[in-house]
């Protein structure tokens, strides 16, 4: 590739494939990116080489998509929002060691990604990354699979994030009004709202987004010390034998080690998702080099916050049978009661929270949005063609993220006539984004092994880059394993997980529409890429 004016001397090391820097303008449709918004000339390069047109624009930096990622997750906000789980099956002692597990293990998990989004940042991301690296006869098969799953696994994330948002307000009126009936209708309308709410942040004011992930990021992190300040204080002390070294097999398990095994949910769920900020790729400043970083960054910080609140909750609960119990329907807002004995204080600590996830489901409606315009761009979804429009002037894909919020109402709903079946749903999320990876770094590990060279990136694992991968796998399968088991047995209906219910439908209709259809419009990523190998 020829030499293009203000390439920085570590993009200079890119491969040359006699491309002019006329045919990489050719990337920007005139008059649709203004010029501030169009990057760098790496950015340039990244498009071309990728064979994409630049039609959103490159808002987010570093601090931005740091806070981006980190309040879309919410770590410990999730952690104890979710705490019941672990509570039931491995008590304190399993979510304490099951968190560094688990945070070790995801951390080898997007390490290997964001290597992979240095040498190829697209919005796209896991499903473009198969396309790229998996044996070339599977290539577009496993890459549309893996489409389909991000895209529905990302919805259903959004769904959950926003069923937790309503939720845990109607919790929070248990407690405050002892006459108020905790009906699901008042649930689902909280849904709407809050997805709603989300929506005028990814539209109306989508050029303001990246300064309020920074203002967000910065409530993530003082809200923390907020929350476990009064708790270190103020609440009754486990000591540390019992709170670090005594699991707990609530779940009517053979075994406790089965038990903690189904109980690691919890920390999981609060360190899952960090791809997200994959998906904004092409809306991000120099993105080969800022994307990793603003990926690790994130996991860095938030498993250090995660990690804080972990051992908070291990020493801080109190008795854990009458906080299981209480009719908030939250263990933590009845921590936060009996700890400060105030109902205002209680409140402050509990709308702390619902502002940090209400600020994720923001987050969330960006990267569901983005994976579904992206993949439809490609013709992997149904009606791509209405999906993977853009609209001039706001340079977002604004069907995209109204199609999101129409699904996440039609979803809400659901939970008027079952919890059970929008639970489920809601399980989606995790179980797909774990085949997502774990497919997308075995394709990796793949070429690796097939010692075809790896596209260059500005940001790699060098030389321990397959003993990253191959971790990250042996992390994952088991992981991903008891991700479909219930929470306890014997299981009835209601406590049964149909989490490989609605995978399989979902696998199975994405085959279905592969060989009816999308074999025959879906246009494989590979194809599209113009690299010397």
């Amino acid at each position: 590739m020829s030499s293009v004016k203000g390439i920085s001397d570590d993009v200079a090391e890119f491969p040359q494939d006699g491309s002019s820097e006329h045919e990489m303008e050719e990337i920007f449709e005139p008059g649709v990116v203004k010029n501030k918004w169009k990057g760098t000339a790496a950015d340039k390069r990244d498009m071309f080489t990728l064979g994409r047109a630049q039609v959103l624009r490159r808002n987010f930096r570093f601090l931005s998509m740091v806070g981006f990622g980190s309040t879309l997750l919410c770590t410990w906000e999730i952690m104890l929002a979710e705490i019941v789980f672990v509570l039931t099956n491995g008590g304190t002692a399993g979510l304490f060691w099951g968190y560094i597990v688990c945070s070790l293990g995801v951390g080898l998990v997007y390490a290997s990604l964001a290597e992979m989004a240095s040498m190829a940042p697209t919005a796209g991301g896991q499903y473009h990354w198969v396309s790229e690296f998996a044996p070339r006869k599977y290539q577009k098969f496993l890459s549309y699979i893996v489409g389909w799953l991000c895209a529905t696994g990302w919805q259903a994330g959004l769904v959950s994030v926003a069923f937790l948002v309503g939720t845990i307000i109607q919790g929070l009126l248990v407690l405050n009004y002892p006459d108020y009936v905790f009906e699901r209708w008042h649930g689902t309308l909280l849904v709407i709202a809050v997805t709603a709410f989300s929506i005028i942040f990814n539209t109306l004011l989508a050029t303001r987004l990246p300064m309020v992930e920074g203002v967000v990021l910065l409530i993530h992190m003082v809200g923390l010390f907020a929350t476990i300040i009064p708790l270190w204080v103020l609440a009754p002390r486990a000591n540390a034998h019992d709170a670090l070294l005594v699991y707990v097999n609530s779940g009517g398990w053979s075994s406790t080690g089965l038990s903690a095994m189904i109980g690691l949910i919890t920390p999981l769920s609060s360190l899952l998702g960090f791809d997200c900020a994959v998906h904004m790729a092409e809306e991000i400043h120099d993105a080969s080099d800022t994307l990793p970083k603003a990926i690790m960054w994130s996991v860095y910080l938030n498993s250090f916050m995660g990690f804080i609140m972990a051992v908070t909750i291990c020493f801080t609960l109190g008795d854990v049978a009458s906080i299981l119990g209480s009719d908030t329907g939250y263990p933590f807002i009845q921590v936060f009661y009996n700890t400060t004995k105030s109902y205002a204080v209680t409140n402050v600590l509990t709308a702390i929270i619902i502002i940090t996830i209400t600020s994720s489901c923001i987050s969330e409606v960006a990267t569901s949005s983005r994976q579904i315009w992206s993949f439809a761009r490609d013709k992997g979804l149904p009606f791509s063609d209405f999906l993977s429009y853009v609209s001039p002037g706001m340079n977002i894909p604004i069907r995209s993220v109204m199609v999101s919020f129409i699904i996440t109402v039609i979803l809400a709903c659901i939970n008027i006539g079952s919890t059970t079946a929008l639970n489920a749903i809601v399980s989606l999320c995790i179980v797909a984004l774990l085949t997502s990876y774990f497919i997308t770094i075995a394709c990796l590990v793949s070429k690796r092994l097939s010692g075809e060279p790896l596209p260059p990136r500005r940001w790699s694992l060098g030389r321990y880059g397959m003993f990253i991968n191959v971790g990250a796998l042996v992390f994952l399968f088991p992981i991903w394993f008891f991700a479909f088991w219930p929470g306890i047995t014997p299981f009835s209906a209601t406590t049964f997980n149909w989490a490989p219910v609605i995978y399989g439908a979902i696998v199975l209709l994405a085959m279905g529409y592969y060989f009816i259809k999308g074999r025959h419009v879906y246009t494989g990523p590979v194809a599209l890429t113009r690299r010397d190998n």
